[in-house]
């Protein structure tokens, strides 16, 4: 099983003349020192949307090199055009990135048919790992369990990140799943779902928490992961109020906020994010401050 545990959907520091390589340099360190299992790059979090095609080939070369292997790093390569995701994807695979996320067409609104021909597609044109990004409340697609399962059936389509926030939903898939597949991984994309997932027999999370709480983010994971329920409860109760208005705002608005506090970026976001308002800012202070972060 290729992802498991806990990856960080890490953000994208920039600055007033573009992507701030210098602080992304030593972000990418403390990552991988505080023990998360994986890194995706140009993800929602990362600000996938406003990196320019001009900027994208620098950055992902260099966040390869920098990780220098340490840990796999996956690539947002979604696009809701299927030829431009092929053509994203074979791109990374090419710069030497160990999997790539893949979200659900948004806008289009495919059928599900759609949706497995879109992921069939993909997966054909690459050898690397293909991760499925499963959020319908930014896409308007809602990929459903039966989908995922057809799916399945391509050995490089190796997990999907659920995001739908549909628990039934999410259960019927890790119900259904080892019988079709031992070695495919369901990841939460939520953070304050992440704990339930778990303990009902997923294998991790992509996360929004861990680029301010790496440590604490990953430990969860792997106490639950280890069945220590007792353990992985108090770890997920003691982040809870902070998972949660890690999206009291856009994300990454506030996670970026929270990410210049511990002094690795910069609050700069591109349009048309921007920066968090006054009171998201003292409530991830108030936040950050008790789970002994600052």
């Amino acid at each position: 099983m290729f992802f498991k545990g806990t990856g960080t959907a890490i953000v994208t520091p920039f600055n007033e003349n573009g992507i701030d390589y210098e602080n992304f340099s030593r972000f990418i360190d403390w990552q991988i020192e505080q023990k998360v299992e994986f890194l995706l790059v140009l993800g929602t979090t990362g600000e996938s949307p406003t990196v320019l095609g001009s900027e994208r080939e620098e950055l992902i070369k260099f966040f390869i090199k920098k990780v220098d292997k340490r840990v796999p790093v996956v690539v947002g390569t979604s696009s809701n055009s299927t030829a431009v995701t092929v053509e994203n994807s074979a791109h990374a695979q090419k710069l030497g990135a160990d999997g790539v996320l893949v979200v659900t067409p948004y806008y289009n609104k495919p059928t599900q048919e759609g949706l497995y021909q879109h992921f069939k597609t993909v997966a054909e044109a690459i050898e690397i790992p293909l991760i499925i990004y499963n959020v319908p409340s930014r896409t308007g697609s809602n990929i459903l369990p039966e989908t995922v399962l057809r799916l399945a059936e391509f050995k490089n389509i190796a997990a999907v990140k659920e995001a739908s926030g549909i628990e039934a939903q999410v259960d019927e898939l890790l119900r259904k799943m080892p019988a079709v597949r031992s070695d495919f991984s369901v990841l939460s994309g939520n953070d304050d779902q992440a704990f339930h997932l778990v303990n009902a027999g997923g294998h991790g999370v992509i996360s929004v928490l861990s680029n301010i709480a790496p440590l604490a983010t990953s430990n969860m994971i792997r106490e639950a992961l280890a069945g220590n329920v007792v353990k992985a409860r108090e770890l997920h109760l003691k982040l809870f109020p902070l998972m949660k208005n890690l999206f009291m705002e856009t994300n990454p608005i506030p996670v970026k906020y929270g990410a210049c506090k511990l002094g690795f970026c910069k609050n700069i976001l591109r349009l048309p994010l921007v920066p968090a308002s006054e009171k998201c800012c003292k409530q991830i202070d108030n936040d950050m401050k008790e789970c002994g972060l600052i």
